[in-house]
């Protein structure tokens, strides 16, 4: 390998890893409303589970309380 070759490898291997965390980050990013809904949900699942069992609050803060009430 001559010293042209080296210095086109690094650039490529340096473009490659820009591009890897530009992707990276846009991934990150765009998980922050994922993050911001567990948050909401591990608040109420301690909240609701305070006088009730664990399962009911999860069913509760799912918003599926309703369909599992005993008749």
């Amino acid at each position: 390998m001559n010293i042209f070759d080296e210095k086109i490898f690094k650039a490529f291997i340096s473009i490659c890893l820009i591009l890897l965390i530009l992707i990276f980050s846009i991934i990150a990013f765009n998980l922050i409303p994922l993050k911001n809904w567990a948050n909401y949900q591990t608040i109420c699942i301690e909240q609701e589970s305070i006088d009730t069992t664990i399962p009911w609050a999860v069913r509760k803060c799912n918003g599926r309380s309703k369909v599992y009430q005993v008749k």
